[in-house]
């Protein structure tokens, strides 16, 4: 036992101090902080998603019976690693396609939704990727979603708000992909399941993230209009009334699942992101929310009973029906919603939704391949730090008393 510990101390604390010492000489040499008028309510907007990220998502992988202080800790340290790299990315990609320069407050926005791509899909490895994985896996995944948005940019000229808008579709099959690569743990382990507190802490998680996802949503409408506030409330409001019906109805006792209650409450927000700035009737942004629902729940029972086992693919926090499964469907609104909207005029018709059909597929796609070969690369003895036997344990990493 001493030599993996000794390992893990002369990788770890290291590799941070490595990344932190190049993102402070990159941003001495090439960030300049843009100083100009913060608006009140995009910074309001800002610190919801910053708290969506930090407790949000840090308590909604709480549900790990052994993995607490891993969940949260590490969800901590890839956040503040990630935003920095983004920050440098994103303002490279300003340079080279000589797009308009950002201020301050927009560039850590666009930073930390980006981040949210990362943290979905370190979901999918949670409890079997080490810190040492994880960071690689967080540097990797930042570029590439970056350069994933500026080919929608460049080759389907999207702006850069729709681009932004793929984040969870990027997140959930770039984390699917590097899952496939990693042992998947014996379905009987102890370690991976469930308790009541850890579910309890879980869905505290899921509170947040109901709330403040309005917030998440208004920051990717450039125009900031108050319905896409609404329409996505109205969503996620839809979502949780038939999260609980679809619950009670699919279990053998008719009881509610929490769960089902922890995806399927979120499935409106992610599915109506869309589309939250187009839709005009709240009425349809709800059936949105019941179909999102619909699909996450569903889709929990075949992935994790058929598509799962037969890709060999251990999905661990669920992002595939959370955000994933959502995420098409809202790409699949968005494109319906465009057929509708210009039916009168078939030219434009057919451009619109070719480019958004191609700008879907080519995130999918990215965010797949780059995915499978970021996970073989983690998966090289070099990165290795622990046995399978080992997952799903907070005490190879961190000080626990009992």
């Amino acid at each position: 036992m001493p030599a993996p510990y000794r390992s893990f101390r002369s990788s770890v604390p290291w590799l941070i101090l490595l990344l932190q010492a190049v993102f402070i000489l990159l941003f001495y040499f090439f960030i300049s902080d843009g100083a100009g008028y913060i608006p009140t309510i995009a910074y309001a907007a800002f610190q919801d998603v910053n708290h969506m990220l930090v407790f949000g998502f840090g308590f909604f992988f709480l549900f790990l019976r052994r993995y607490g202080f891993s969940s949260i800790g590490f969800n901590l340290l890839i956040l503040v690693l990630g935003v920095q790299c983004s920050v440098l990315v994103e303002d490279l990609l300003i340079f080279l396609l000589h797009m308009e320069r950002q201020d301050s407050l927009e560039r850590i926005i666009k930073a930390v939704v980006s981040m949210t791509a990362v943290v979905i899909s370190t979901g999918a490895v949670l409890g079997k990727a080490n810190p040492v994985q994880l960071i690689l896996m967080t540097v990797v995944e930042i570029i590439v979603f970056h350069v994933s948005r500026g080919m929608n940019h460049v080759f389907l000229q999207l702006p850069d708000n729709i681009t932004m808008r793929h984040v969870h579709l990027f997140g959930a099959y770039f984390g699917l992909a590097v899952s496939s690569r990693f042992w998947e743990p014996s379905p009987r382990s102890e370690k991976s399941r469930r308790t009541p507190k850890s579910d309890l802490f879980s869905m505290l998680g899921t509170l947040f993230l109901w709330v403040f996802w309005p917030s998440f949503n208004f920051l990717l409408d450039v125009d900031g209009r108050s319905r896409t506030i609404s329409n996505t409330y109205f969503a996620l409001a839809a979502s949780a009334v038939a999260a609980f019906v679809l619950s009670a109805l699919t279990t053998k006792d008719g009881k509610f699942q929490m769960s089902h209650i922890q995806s399927a409450v979120l499935a409106g927000g992610v599915a109506v992101g869309y589309t939250a700035d187009r839709i005009e009737y709240p009425w349809i942004a709800m059936i949105l929310g019941l179909l999102a629902s619909l699909v996450t729940i569903l889709g929990s029972y075949c992935l994790q009973r058929c598509l799962n086992p037969a890709l060999k693919i251990h999905d661990t926090s669920g992002v595939h029906f959370t955000f994933g499964l959502p995420a098409v469907l809202g790409g699949l609104a968005q494109v319906i919603l465009l057929v509708v909207q210009n039916w009168d005029n078939l030219p434009r018709l057919g451009s619109l939704v070719m480019i958004h059909v191609g700008a879907f597929c080519l995130t999918i796609s990215v965010a797949s391949v780059t995915g499978f070969l970021t996970g073989s690369i983690l998966n090289l003895k070099v990165f290795r730090t622990i046995p399978v036997s080992k997952y799903f344990e907070d005490q190879f990493y961190w000080e626990v008393s009992f």
